[in-house]
């Protein structure tokens, strides 16, 4: 099929490119995100393939139908940029790559969370200085610590074993609770309970209008002082300006985060020689317990594999009629 490969970088084309070997698709790489701005592009192409910050919205959509392309390939998990109701009224499938590597999160997460704490980042530079001090550095046990998992999907269960390996108590807090991780003796608990006992909270749960801002103001009165809250998920899930308030008070101790509301406008490009308008990022980096990283959980060889193997799959099941991995509305 004729492929459209829209936000593609130097790794996408590579590992696109050595796996389609298999496949025998044209594929065509735009360096430009998918929006309306960019959608006359997609003329005489017959799939679209996007990633986490494209906009797939009704009007892209309709135009997308316009010029004859069937299916929007997501090389993600995710799929809150889509507009669902806009592509079933156009008769375009939508597929997605529902688990690239789980661990390559959790152990991102993982690193957030230790690196914060033990401010591995900041030693780092003093030593490159011939600064061999410790003042400042001070961390705490993890061992011991109540840890709050928000979202027990693949990668949110991945965690919780993970974290329980540290000898964490784990609560567990999720919509669809997890039959696995009862049996395996998690406990699964209100969100409200979570945010009042955990001393840390790790966000894994998809962006959608009940998870939208489920980290506000309301229900960081609840947590903590000091809570440690780490983001690899979608950067909607906090309320960001909220978040800065919590941090100037001390409500949060510390924040890791790598994905943030309105990436879209930064994430994936060097803008080092430009000047950032985004005032919320700006100060969110002023903060010396804030570490953000561009939404790189994902990015391992294992993944960047998996992604690329999956989403060829996927549309090559649907060239012979046999959807795999479609978003349902």
């Amino acid at each position: 099929m004729n492929i459209a490969v829209f936000s593609a970088k130097s790794y996408d084309k590579e590992y696109f490119s050595k796996h389609n070997k298999t496949y025998n698709h044209t594929l065509t790489y735009f360096d430009a995100p998918l929006d309306t701005k960019t959608v006359s592009l997609t003329k005489e192409f017959d799939v679209v393939c996007v990633f986490v910050n494209d906009t797939i919205d009704a009007k892209t959509i309709a135009e997308l139908a316009e010029n004859g392309v069937q299916i929007v390939a997501l090389r993600c998990a995710g799929f809150n940029n889509v507009d669902l109701e806009a592509a079933k009224k156009h008769n375009i499938r939508v597929v997605r790559v529902p688990a690239y590597s789980p661990h390559a999160v959790v152990e991102h997460a993982i690193a957030l969370l230790f690196t914060l704490n033990r401010k591995t980042h900041k030693a780092y530079n003093r030593i490159r200085e011939n600064n061999y001090s410790l003042e400042k550095l001070i961390g705490y046990d993890v061992y011991g610590k109540t840890v709050g998992i928000i979202g027990t999907g693949n990668i949110g269960k991945i965690f919780a074993e993970i974290i329980k390996g540290f000898g964490c108590r784990v609560l567990l807090y999720d919509i669809y609770p997890s039959e696995e991780l009862q049996e395996k003796g998690f406990e699964y608990v209100s969100l409200e309970t979570l945010c009042e006992e955990s001393d840390i909270i790790s966000l894994h749960c998809p962006l959608n209008k009940n998870t939208k801002h489920i980290i506000n103001t309301k229900s960081l009165k609840t947590m903590k002082q000091g809570v440690v809250i780490i983001n690899t998920s979608r950067g909607g899930l906090i309320n960001t300006k909220d978040a800065i308030k919590a941090l100037k008070t001390k409500k949060i101790g510390a924040l890791g985060i790598d994905v943030y509301e309105q990436e879209e406008n930064l994430f994936f490009r060097d803008l080092s020689e430009s000047i950032i308008y985004d005032d919320v990022i700006a100060r969110l980096i002023t903060f010396p317990n804030v570490l953000i990283t561009s939404h790189q959980g994902f990015f391992t060889h294992d993944a960047l594999t998996e992604i690329a193997e999956t989403t060829l799959s996927n549309i090559s099941n649907f060239e012979k009629g046999n959807v795999t991995n479609q978003v349902e509305i």
